[in-house]
């Protein structure tokens, strides 16, 4: 039997290496252009991390963690994404009495166990950026402008963004009756 990388991950070869070290180094150099440090979280938590800081009801948790005990029986879970293992760290290290606001970034594998389909992983990258601390809808902004300075640095062109609100919480009330009222008749 001819051995074979598992279902749903891929081996980046090199002579494709060049591509995703350059497409790492270019979102490196523009998130330290806005300030943000890399920070490099291990690739398995406890899974109550997940299931406390995604929600247990969410398929993530439901369906597609990979989870696995260790040898004294705690749940372990490869990470699926990076926000919760990055706001472990903020909290473990005590990182709110720093600078505030706190800015970090991932890059790294992160694992969903999903039906392999073309262009899904079960092992895939991903990059991240945590921005916390910081309040109001400036905060909202810099992501924004972060991503879209992250996909013209790796030359996309004619990109448009798109925004939407439910509002702020004294017009969210009247703009959620609406939409009941909107969906009653459409039910």
């Amino acid at each position: 039997m001819k051995p074979k990388a598992p279902r749903g991950t891929q081996d980046v070869l090199p002579d494709r290496s060049p591509a995703w070290i350059w497409v790492e180094s270019t979102f490196r150099a523009v998130l330290r252009r806005y300030g943000y440090g890399e920070i490099r979280t291990p690739i398995f938590e406890a899974t109550e991390l997940f299931t406390r800081g995604v929600g247990e009801s969410t398929d993530i948790v439901q369906k597609e963690m990979y989870t696995f005990s260790d040898r004294k029986g705690r749940s372990l879970t490869l990470r699926p994404e990076g926000t919760a293992s990055t706001a472990r760290a903020y909290v473990e290290h005590n990182l709110q009495a720093g600078a505030r606001p706190f800015r970090a970034y991932y890059i790294g594998p992160m694992f969903r166990y999903e039906r392999p389909q073309a262009g899904r992983y079960r092992q895939h990258q991903q990059i991240g950026a945590e921005l916390i601390g910081a309040p109001g809808p400036g905060a909202d902004f810099e992501v924004i402008a972060l991503l879209v300075d992250l996909l013209a640095a790796v030359g996309l062109t004619g990109l448009t963004v798109k925004l939407n609100s439910v509002g702020d919480a004294s017009c969210r009330p009247a703009y959620t009756e609406a939409i009941r009222a909107y969906l009653a008749d459409h039910v």
